[in-house]
C-alpha cells in the first residue's frame, strides 16, 4: 500500500476545481459576484462560444494593486473575512477558492488597477503556471479574462455541453445577479451580440419585468412584507405574478437570500403552497422572492457553490413566505390577465366575412330594405321556413346565427365607477358575460367565475375545517416504509395531524395510521404515506396532503356552481359580478385559468381603425 504523501498545491487547485468549477457558468457566477463584492457600480461580461473559449468580466470597483493579485490567487486569500465570524459573512464570496480554482484548469489573465494608483498590473496564469506579470494600461476596476476551460484536463473537457446550453446557462445567472443587485448595471454580450443591458440604480420592479418579461409588470403584484422583532427584522419583498400568469416549468422561479441567488427546496415549496388553491398542479408560478434575514438567522456555507442556505428556522421562514404571497395576491386578487394577447387581438376579423347572400339581401342595390323590413327578415333566419329562397328554390345560407343575448339596454347607475366589473350587457353562447366597464369592455366565463365564489364560500361556511376532520379508522393500519421516509413523516407528523392525518412510529421502518381526513377516508393509507414522503423529500415540506383536500374542495364547488350553457337574466349577472368584485382571488377560477379579461377602449378604438 502506498504511503501517505502531500498533495502539490497545483493537483490540490485541479481538485478543488472539481466543486467550485464545475462548468463555465460556475467560472461566471464566480467573477461576478468578486466583481460586486468589490463595490462595481458597472459590470460587462463578455462571452465566446457561450464561455466554452472565452468569459471576459470588466468592472469599475476598488480594483487591487499587484501584491493583492498575487496574494488572490492563492487558496483560501480572501479580503472578505477580517475576523473567524464565517456566519456574519455579507458579501457574496467568501471562501478564497474560486481563482486559483480557475487558474487551475483554464488560461486566467488579471488586470487590474485602484483608483489611485497612477498605472495597473496584470498577471497571467495557464493552468496553474504563471507565464506573464507585468504592467498594464487599463482605467480604475478589473477586468479578467478566462479561456480555453479545461483545455489541459480532457476528461472533463469532454464533458461540457454544447455552446448554445453553455450560452442559456450563463444567461440564466447573470439574469438573476442582475435581478439581485438593482443599483448596479450589467451588460451581457455573447458572440458579439449585445443580449441585455440594464442601467445602474432601477427601481426592483422594473429590473425584474425587464429580465424576465415585460408583461410581468402588468400581471403581477408587489410584494412588502416584514415579521420578526424590531431590531432584528425579516423582510420579503419582491414581484409575484398573478396565478393567470402563469407557466408550464417552474424555470421563472426566482429566488433570492440576501442579495444571493438561491436554488433551495424549501422555498421552492413554500410558494407552492401558496399558490397551492389558485394554480393546477402541473402549472407553475412567475415571481422573483428577495428574503432579506439577519445573518446569523441563516446558513449560506453549505456548498461551495453557495446557491444552498439552511434557515435556523425554516418553518418559521416558510410561513412567512406563504403568508406574505397571500397578503401580496389578496391585494390584487379581482384581478387577472386581463390585457388580450396580440395573438388574440389579430384573430379579430378588421372585415365581416362575406357570405354568398340571396339576390334579397344584395347589399351592393342601394336601399334593398326599410328598417322594418331588414330587422324582419333578419328576425326569420333562424327558421327554415322563412329563408329566403335562391333562384333555384333552394334554402339559402343564413347571413347570421345568432349566438348572443341581450335584453334592452339600462342607463348605467350614477356611482358605476365603483364598479370595476362593469354593468352586464347580455350574455354569449350562454357562457359569457358581456358587460360594459368604465374603461372598457369585461368579458366574463361564468361558469369559471362562479367555481371560485362557491369554493370561497364553502371555506368561509366551514367547509375546509369538516374536510380535515378525522375520521379514526376501526383497525389502524400498520404501513411499511424505508426507514428514511419514516423519519420524514414522524417528522412532519404534527402538522398532518392538522390535515386529519394521524400517525405514529411503529418500529424502525414502519408507521401506524389511525386516523385519516374525513374527506378521503376511503383512499389507501399506504399509498399516501408513501407519496407523502416523496413530496417531504423533494419540496422539504408535506404538501401533497394540503393540495389534495384542496381538491375534494374544489370539486364540490365545481359541482356547485352555474354551468356554461345556463341561460341568465341580467340581475342575476349583475348579481354575480358585484360578488366578484367582493370575493378574494376572484380573478382566476380553481385551475389559475383567468375568470375575466378586459378588452379596454383603446383597444376596441384600436379594431375599428380609430386609433
Amino acid at each position: 500500500m502506498a504511503r501517505i504523501r502531500r498533495l502539490p498545491e497545483s493537483l490540490i487547485n485541479r481538485i478543488a476545481a472539481g466543486e467550485v468549477v464545475e462548468r463555465p457558468t460556475a467560472a461566471l457566477k464566480e467573477l461576478v459576484e468578486n466583481a460586486i463584492d468589490a463595490g462595481a457600480r458597472q459590470i460587462t461580461v463578455t462571452l465566446e462560444q457561450g464561455g466554452l473559449t472565452g468569459i471576459e468580466v470588466t468592472d469599475d470597483g476598488i480594483g487591487m494593486a499587484p501584491d493583492d493579485i498575487a496574494l488572490a490567487l492563492e487558496r483560501h486569500a480572501t479580503s472578505k473575512l477580517p475576523d473567524e465570524a464565517i456566519e456574519e459573512v455579507a458579501t457574496l464570496g467568501f471562501r478564497g477558492e474560486a481563482l486559483p480554482s480557475i487558474a487551475s484548469v483554464a488560461r486566467l489573465t488579471i488586470e487590474s488597477r485602484p483608483r489611485a494608483a497612477s498605472q495597473g498590473w496584470r498577471r497571467v496564469v495557464d493552468h496553474g503556471e504563471t507565464i506573464a506579470d507585468e504592467p498594464a494600461a487599463l482605467p480604475p476596476g478589473t477586468r479578467i479574462r478566462v479561456e480555453d476551460v479545461f483545455a489541459k484536463v480532457p476528461a472533463r473537457r469532454k464533458f461540457l455541453r454544447s455552446a448554445r446550453s453553455e450560452y442559456g446557462a450563463c444567461h440564466d445567472i447573470m439574469r438573476r445577479l442582475a435581478m439581485a443587485r438593482p443599483e448596479i448595471g450589467f451588460t451581457l454580450s455573447n458572440e458579439g451580440r449585445r443580449i441585455f443591458a440594464v442601467q445602474p440604480d432601477e427601481d426592483l420592479p422594473t429590473r425584474v419585468s425587464r429580465l424576465i418579461a415585460r408583461e410581468l409588470a402588468d400581471n403581477a403584484v408587489a410584494i412588502d412584507f416584514t415579521r420578526g422583532q424590531v431590531d432584528e427584522p425579516v423582510r420579503l419583498t419582491g414581484l409575484a405574478g398573478l396565478p393567470t400568469y402563469n407557466r408550464g416549468v417552474a424555470d421563472h422561479q426566482y429566488l433570492f437570500v440576501n442579495g444571493r441567488p438561491v436554488k433551495d427546496r424549501l422555498l421552492t415549496g413554500a410558494v407552492r403552497g401558496a399558490y397551492a388553491d389558485m394554480l393546477a398542479r402541473d402549472r407553475h408560478a412567475v415571481l422573483a422572492l428577495f428574503l432579506d434575514i439577519p445573518t446569523h438567522l441563516v446558513d449560506v456555507n453549505v456548498h461551495p457553490a453557495k446557491t444552498e442556505v439552511r434557515f435556523r428556522d425554516p418553518q418559521a421562514i416558510r410561513g412567512m413566505i406563504v403568508s406574505g404571497l397571500r397578503q401580496a395576491l389578496d391585494t390584487g386578487d379581482r384581478r387577472s390577465a386581463q390585457a388580450p394577447s396580440q395573438t388574440a387581438m389579430r384573430a379579430w376579423q378588421s372585415e365581416p366575412w362575406q357570405a354568398d347572400l340571396p339576390a334579397q339581401t344584395d347589399v351592393t342595390r342601394g336601399s334593398a330594405f326599410t328598417v322594418q323590413e331588414s330587422v324582419a327578415t333578419f328576425g326569420a333566419f333562424p327558421t327554415a321556413d322563412a329563408r329566403p329562397h335562391g333562384p333555384a328554390g333552394a334554402i339559402a345560407a343564413p347571413v347570421f346565427e345568432p349566438q348572443g343575448r341581450a335584453e334592452p339596454a339600462e342607463e348605467a347607475p350614477q356611482d358605476a365607477a365603483r364598479f370595476p366589473m362593469g354593468i352586464a350587457r347580455g350574455q354569449v353562447a350562454e357562457t359569457y358575460i358581456v358587460a360594459e366597464a368604465e374603461d372598457g369592455l369585461v368579458l366574463v366565463d361564468q361558469h369559471a367565475a362562479h367555481e371560485r365564489l362557491v369554493l370561497e364560500r364553502l371555506r368561509a361556511a366551514g367547509a375546509e375545517e369538516g374536510a380535515r376532520r378525522s375520521q379514526a379508522l376501526l383497525i389502524p393500519q400498520v404501513v411499511e416504509l424505508d426507514e428514511t421516509d419514516c423519519d420524514r413523516i414522524e417528522g412532519a407528523a404534527e402538522k398532518l395531524g392538522t390535515l386529519g392525518l394521524v400517525v405514529e412510529r411503529f418500529g424502525p421502518d414502519a408507521m401506524l395510521v389511525r386516523a385519516m381526513p374525513g374527506a378521503i377516508r376511503g383512499g389507501d393509507p399506504a399509498k399516501l404515506l408513501q407519496d407523502i414522503a416523496d413530496d417531504i423529500a423533494v419540496n422539504g415540506d408535506a404538501l401533497l396532503l394540503e393540495e389534495r383536500l384542496d381538491l375534494v374542495l374544489a370539486t364540490m364547488a365545481c359541482h356547485g356552481s352555474v354551468r356554461a350553457g345556463r341561460r341568465l337574466n341580467v340581475a342575476e349577472m349583475n348579481a354575480l359580478l358585484r360578488e366578484m368584485e367582493r370575493t378574494p382571488r376572484s380573478g382566476q377560477c380553481n385551475h389559475g385559468r383567468p375568470t375575466w379579461v378586459k378588452l379596454s377602449m383603446a383597444d376596441v378604438e384600436k379594431l375599428f381603425g380609430r386609433k
